[in-house]
């Protein structure tokens, strides 16, 4: 009854499958912040990074369309649409607010964006193979998924995010160059993964995971460089 209560609702398994990893990757980021964020700001920074992917559905079937003869342009243009939507979703909701109060904030933010996103984006991709009655694959792609595009979208959204968060207290333009710098930055290492993915060759895979956790490391070094970032002016005597 259950196998047939899921291969009748595939949807609810799947979201379930790709909740609970977004979740802990969650948990594991705002306990980094001594300085707690607003539920209501993080749940909806979470459904912005949610609507991002049914934003960007049509835009990539556009893209898919004019250039599936060109395969470097068109994963470069759909890392471009998605980094672009979670941050334009995220900046809205939340990095406008007068929450965003530090410069780790920026990086809580779209760290929680970058879930939403990878959230119903693994849903829709696990939906099918749940409906085929493949759940025991199901629950590997899904573990696949998580450890490599989940890894890789926290990861492009920290950057922009890091790029905020050491501009936080400069001015107008600097935090404009910054931003675009961290954008620019975000889709290169979106378009690598991807086209690495895409031409995988016999244990390029994991070298392609192993750079991803090593880009997650390197992310958290920063993010502690951003705590410590300080309002030089307001330190002056």
């Amino acid at each position: 009854m259950f196998l047939n209560f899921i291969q009748n609702y595939p949807f609810i398994l799947a979201f379930i499958l790709g909740l609970i990893p977004a979740l802990l990757w969650m948990w594991f980021w705002l306990k980094e912040d001594i300085h707690p964020e607003p539920a209501k700001i993080l749940t909806l920074s979470f459904i912005g990074g949610m609507l991002a992917v049914v934003f960007v559905l049509p835009f990539q079937k556009i893209v898919y369309f004019y250039f599936q003869d060109q395969e470097t342009i068109s994963f470069i243009l759909w890392a471009a649409t998605e980094e672009l939507a979670k941050f334009g979703f995220v900046y809205f909701i939340a990095l406008r607010n007068k929450a965003v109060d530090e410069p780790v904030d920026d990086i809580i933010y779209l760290i929680v964006s970058a879930l939403g996103f990878v959230t119903l984006e693994n849903t829709l991709f696990l939906i099918q193979p749940i409906h085929l009655g493949q759940v025991v694959d199901t629950i590997v792609h899904s573990n696949l998924r998580f450890m490599g595009a989940s890894l890789l979208h926290v990861m492009s959204s920290a950057t922009i995010g890091i790029m905020l968060g050491l501009s936080f207290y400069k001015s107008r333009g600097e935090k404009i160059l910054y931003t675009v710098i961290g954008i620019i930055l975000a889709i290169a290492l979106h378009s690598a993964f991807n086209l690495f993915i895409i031409r995988e060759v016999s244990g390029n895979i994991f070298f392609i995971f192993g750079a991803v956790w090593v880009g997650i490391i390197v992310l958290l070094l920063l993010f502690e460089k951003v705590k410590h970032v300080s309002n030089l002016k307001s330190n002056l005597p």
